[in-house]
Parts: structure tokens; C-alpha cells; sequence
């Protein structure tokens, strides 16, 4: 017998943007489920991984910069 070919895995489509907007809701904590599982589908692990780490690196920045403004 001859099995089917199983589908190829679609092309995922997602732009640097949809991935920085996902890594910002998570920081948050607030994500409607409908939008975490069109980002599931279309954003890779890579693009999250280096939006969350990007997200993070700006996010301390942000902090020492205005801890230092403050405490001037």
C-alpha cells in the first residue's frame, strides 16, 4: 500500500512588527486568545526568541536610564 505524502508545513509569514507586538503583550501579561494562536501560526521561535530578547535588552535599558535621570 502506498501512504500519502503528509503535507508540507505552510510557510510561516511573520513580520518583525507582529513579533515585537507579541513579545509586548507578554511582557504584559494580557494576550486574547484569539491573537496568541495567529501568532502560534505564522511567527517562528527564532523571530520570538530575538524579539523577547531585543524587547528585554531595551527594557533594562530603559530602566537604568531612568533610574539615572531620577536620582541626578
Amino acid at each position: 500500500m502506498t501512504e500519502a505524502p503528509e503535507p508540507a508545513e505552510p510557510a510561516r509569514k511573520g513580520s518583525a512588527l507582529q513579533a515585537a507586538k507579541a513579545v509586548f503583550w507578554a511582557f504584559l501579561g494580557v494576550r486574547k486568545r484569539k491573537h496568541g494562536e495567529s501568532d502560534t501560526v505564522s511567527l517562528t521561535l527564532g523571530q520570538v526568541i530575538v524579539a523577547g530578547i531585543v524587547g528585554a535588552l531595551l527594557f533594562v535599558i530603559g530602566l537604568v536610564v531612568l533610574v539615572s535621570y531620577v536620582t541626578r
